[in-house]
């Protein structure tokens, strides 16, 4: 079992910046990708980007590609999403996982990165 919780969530205006943070604990957390995703309310969730778990070049989603980063410290048992110029439409619920990349094909959430645990989410919200 992992338990993951997300921190550093909150409000931002338009153009600014937040970094998420994901502590993990439980089963050995290195062996593990990890991953990003979001939900804004009344649409899918989207996958965002994922890193394995040595690091390495991420996997970033090219709706976010050029803005938002993922990075991983398996001494910290955390991994962070740095997000850039947030917009509004960035509003949503931010979940943090565990999981496999790469994975199957995932048509309902559209990656190839398969998550196995998932946090409770951070709400982020943009203002204009």
């Amino acid at each position: 079992q992992v338990q993951l919780v997300e921190s550093g969530g909150g409000l931002v205006q338009a153009g600014g910046s937040l970094r998420l943070s994901c502590a993990a604990s439980g089963r050995t957390f290195s062996y593990y990708a990890m991953g990003w995703f979001r939900q804004a309310p009344g649409k899918e969730r989207d996958f965002l980007a994922a890193i394995a778990w040595a690091g390495g070049p991420p996997y970033i989603a090219d709706s976010v590609k050029g803005r938002f980063t993922i990075a991983r410290d398996n001494a910290k048992n955390t991994v962070y999403l740095q997000m850039n110029s947030l917009k509004p439409e960035d509003t949503a619920v931010y979940y943090c996982t565990t999981g496999t990349w790469p994975g199957a094909y995932l048509p309902h959430l559209k990656t190839g990165y398969n998550p196995n645990y998932w946090g409770q989410g951070t709400q982020v919200t943009v203002s204009l």
